[in-house]
């Protein structure tokens, strides 16, 4: 039964970027190739980095410009392959391009990204805390003693669950085992009984969190309390957010939780003219874009320009937003 649904999620991801993928017209001489880092293909960001492509795709005869997506491990890994020059385009939760302008928490070694570019934001992100109702579990706190996936190196939600955790007062060590399984990897270790819970930072609805909950009737625990509220007064980028009830079997209720916008990052070394194109592309086809995934259903134009946004708005981008009037 979790084969069915794992296998049924990556199709449909994957339909997302097959377009990203066919031959294109015109000649490999005419051609600029970029590519946009995501996440898992089970996720949010890798369809939505389909979505992207296939609209940009739809034109590349005009433009010249050939998309298509990589699956990474996610906001930290996309923003350091930026730095490297590995990588075009990057999703990335807001909090993560903060930290890198600034050269903070997870970027503190190499220092600030001084070329990061914000192209535009997308869907909110929102701390997802999934649980097993046999480990009786009510709150974030709770976890202290049980066999908890803090995520995996590189991804965004890593970043999300250490800061709550130390807000909260702990630390790994306080867990029974701190796993650090990837988000397709983590709803089927919950059902199997090797893990109590885990945290995953994403738009609903999600095929990490339909699984859980289908298969063996997982919990979504709100993330609530003084140490959340002084998360979000301190940082910029968070605030507050709700799992709608419904979404999930077995979870009628709305759940209360913190969350950041997820974004498109990109780097100042990357033409004008390409951010350009990739920019109009999403905007001028902007039905088509939300109707591509139920996350991105209720995004408005004018907000993806300017929320969001930490990292300098890369000329590119800001050229089509002047044009549109969203920016002066």
């Amino acid at each position: 039964m979790r084969l069915k649904f794992t296998v049924a999620a990556a199709a449909l991801a994957s339909a997302f970027v097959t377009a990203a993928l066919a031959p294109a017209p015109a000649s490999a001489q005419q051609q600029r190739f970029v590519t946009i880092g995501t996440g898992g293909v089970t996720g949010v960001y890798y369809p939505a980095g389909g979505a992207i492509c296939r609209l940009v795709n739809r034109d590349r005869s005009k433009h010249g410009i050939r998309c298509s997506v990589e699956s990474t491990g996610g906001s930290v890994a996309n923003v350091n392959l930026l730095r490297q020059g590995e990588l075009d385009f990057g999703v990335a939760q807001a909090d993560i391009q903060f930290n890198a302008t600034k050269g903070a928490a997870a970027f503190a070694k190499d220092g600030a990204h001084g070329d990061l570019r914000f192209a535009f934001s997308l869907h909110p992100e929102v701390m997802t805390v999934v649980a097993r109702r046999e480990a009786g579990i009510k709150s974030v706190a709770d976890f202290r003693g049980k066999r908890f996936n803090i995520g995996n190196p590189g991804g965004g939600t890593r970043v999300m669950t250490e800061e709550l955790m130390g807000a909260m007062g702990m630390k790994a060590g306080d867990l029974a085992l701190a796993s650090e399984l990837r988000p397709d990897e983590q709803g089927p270790a919950l059902c199997d009984g090797k893990i109590d819970g885990f945290t995953f930072v994403v738009g609903h609805p999600s095929a990490n969190i339909t699984d859980p909950t289908t298969i063996c009737n997982a919990q979504i625990v709100p993330v609530t309390g003084a140490a959340v509220d002084k998360l979000i007064g301190d940082k910029p980028f968070y605030t507050k957010a709700q799992v709608p009830g419904g979404m999930y079997r077995g979870n009628p209720n709305a759940t209360d939780t913190y969350g950041v916008l997820a974004t498109i990052v990109t780097s100042a070394k990357v033409p004008e003219d390409v951010v350009y194109n990739v920019v109009r592309a999403v905007f001028e086809n902007f039905n088509e874009f939300k109707g591509l995934h139920p996350a991105l259903a209720n995004l408005r134009p004018e907000d993806m320009a300017t929320k969001g946004q930490f990292a300098p708005v890369h000329p590119g981008a800001a050229k089509y937003y002047r044009e549109k009037g969203w920016m002066k």
